[in-house]
């Protein structure tokens, strides 16, 4: 990445068109909205690998990802108040339960200032920062291997139970997997993973697609 928002000239044009057709955005918007939204509701697990400037709605882009690496050179904006609008299509939704600091997003999100790489560490924005950009793609790509290699079963029950828990209760999120596992748990996965586990076998079970 990474990804300078706004700068989509026929976009641009389109929006000023829409200033005096206010009533044709509700058609216009939902078509961003819509195309960041399947990546929160992606049954795999979503890495961003984040280098240079991440602004904008680059900046939705990555609240809607599951995990979130970036290099040294890489730095972030909630830039649009400075465009004259407010951010539309995630992140003052989704940042504040990332962050978990209320009034440190709305500082971010009205002075439209720039977070380093380390400061974006410390809030957990992202979970790890690297020397390099080729470092960080080494580091992602690893990751996205370890976890190809896990029950996809298990996984996209992990990524659904989290997603679900960040808007409920503790008690709806038991409740919620209570359901889920009474269906999953009857998969061959866990077969093939406890039968791993005893034989002591040096090779990770392979497991079947979803």
């Amino acid at each position: 990445m990474f990804c300078i928002a706004l700068k989509c000239l026929s976009a641009i044009q389109k929006l000023a068109v829409l200033a005096t057709e206010r009533f044709c955005f509700v058609e216009f918007h939902p078509c961003f909205v819509f195309d960041i939204a399947p990546v929160h509701k992606c049954q795999k697990p979503v890495i961003a690998a984040i280098h240079g400037k991440c602004s904008g709605g680059g900046v939705d882009l990555i609240c809607a990802c599951d995990i979130r690496y970036c290099s040294e050179d890489a730095f972030f904006e909630i830039e649009e108040v400075d465009v004259g609008m407010a951010a539309d299509m995630g992140t003052l939704q989704r940042l504040p339960k990332i962050v978990g600091n209320d009034s440190l997003v709305r500082e971010y999100a009205f002075s439209c200032a720039k977070i380093d790489p380390q400061e974006a560490k410390t809030i957990g924005l992202v979970g790890r920062v690297f020397p390099t950009k080729d470092s960080m793609m080494t580091a992602a790509l690893g990751l996205a291997k370890v976890i190809a290699s896990k029950s996809p079963v298990a996984i996209q029950g992990t990524k659904v139970a989290m997603n679900f828990s960040r808007d409920h209760s503790v008690q709806d999120g038991l409740q919620f997997m209570t359901y889920w596992n009474m269906t999953m748990l009857q998969s061959e996965d866990v077969l093939k993973a406890a039968e791993a586990t005893i034989n002591k076998s040096d090779k990770p079970p392979k497991y079947s697609k979803l």
